[in-house]
């Protein structure tokens, strides 16, 4: 019986072994890659693409939920109260510009707030990493200064990010992308944007202030565009912010 007893204490401790070996040696699936291609469609057609479809598609919102959850403090007012960041994101491309693609990868999403152009946003996605690199950025008038309606008037680039990002290291897609938006005058207008700050926020709502050529702010210059068809000129200055 005592014999018995040790074969089959031997049995299952050989067992316990290969198990052990085997777990070892078996590689777990790697997770998938976050669902974001849907945005691809939306580049088409070109150059343009279809920005106020975008808007209007029912994953767009919660995409704006899931990747902007940082505080922010600019969009509102401590009395009042600031909006969530995926509604300031929202508001900031409620009247559509564009949707361009660039090197098969990214992803640049214009538009500009309803009834004050000025205040614009653009959402850039690299689709080339496994977890989707999203970020926003907001160009915003300096209320205290001139009015959008002349051309010393001042702005201050918002910049937020899913992912930290180093300042010292930015993205040369992004810089690329946010140099060629900001070379172009808001809907309705023929004056460039003058971006006199740029802040940098962590996602977890810390700013850092840099310097708004790092960014690419204002560091190219393009063939002056005319008004987009699809906006009438700003004839009422909205300045209240939602």
């Amino acid at each position: 019986m005592k014999t018995v007893l040790q074969l089959a204490a031997i049995v299952l401790i050989a067992a316990a072994g290969t198990t052990a070996r085997a777990d070892l040696f078996h590689r777990k699936p790697a997770p998938p890659k976050s669902n974001v291609q849907w945005l691809w469609q939306y580049s088409t057609p070109a150059p343009n693409g279809r920005e106020n479809a975008l808007v209007l598609d029912q994953h767009f919102r919660p995409f704006l939920a899931q990747y902007f959850t940082a505080p922010q403090t600019f969009w509102g007012s401590a009395k009042t109260g600031y909006k969530p960041l995926a509604a300031t994101v929202l508001d900031f491309v409620s009247v559509p510009d564009k949707v361009l693609a660039d090197d098969n990868r990214y992803l640049t999403i214009t538009g500009c707030v309803f009834r004050f152009c000025p205040d614009r946003g653009m959402i850039w996605v690299d689709l080339g990493q496994r977890e989707p690199q999203v970020i926003f950025a907001a160009i915003n008038w300096i209320q205290q200064d001139k009015p959008p309606s002349e051309p010393g008037a001042e702005y201050t680039l918002w910049v937020f990010s899913n992912q930290p990002l180093d300042p010292d290291h930015i993205p040369a897609a992004l810089v690329h992308s946010i140099a060629r938006w900001t070379a172009e005058p808001p809907s309705g207008s023929t004056i460039l944007q003058k971006i006199r700050n740029a802040i940098l926020v962590a996602p977890d709502g810390t700013p850092h202030p840099i310097p708004p050529a790092t960014l690419g702010a204002n560091t190219i210059t393009l063939p002056q565009t005319q008004p987009h068809p699809n906006t009438k000129p700003l004839t009422e200055q909205n300045t209240e912010q939602n």
